[in-house]
């Protein structure tokens, strides 16, 4: 997977403004009213990368997750992390 190119990646940003763009990579952060859900999140998520062969970068906070999406082998944001970025939006809901 090449990287995505930076109309793609602006465009997905201005229509997913909780995502942000820096050092390489698209975050965000998800909150949840108990320590659990955002575990479940996680679980959930890990699933969903395994099946797509692309997976997060996760730091867990009480009641938080922030989710990270780039590619290492590639050196930044592919259309594969716009994707995952998008299922992940998906599983939150």
């Amino acid at each position: 997977m090449s990287l995505a190119k930076k109309n793609n990646i602006e465009d997905y940003l201005s229509q997913n403004k909780e995502w942000k763009y820096q050092n390489n990579c698209i975050s965000r952060n998800f909150s949840f009213n108990t320590y659990m859900d955002s575990i479940n999140f996680v679980v959930s998520l890990a699933e969903i990368a395994e099946q797509q062969n692309h997976h997060p970068d996760l730091s867990i906070g009480w009641c938080s997750v922030t989710v990270q999406f780039t590619s290492h082998d590639q050196g930044g944001v592919t259309e594969q992390c716009l994707i995952m970025s998008r299922l992940t939006e998906e599983l939150f809901r």
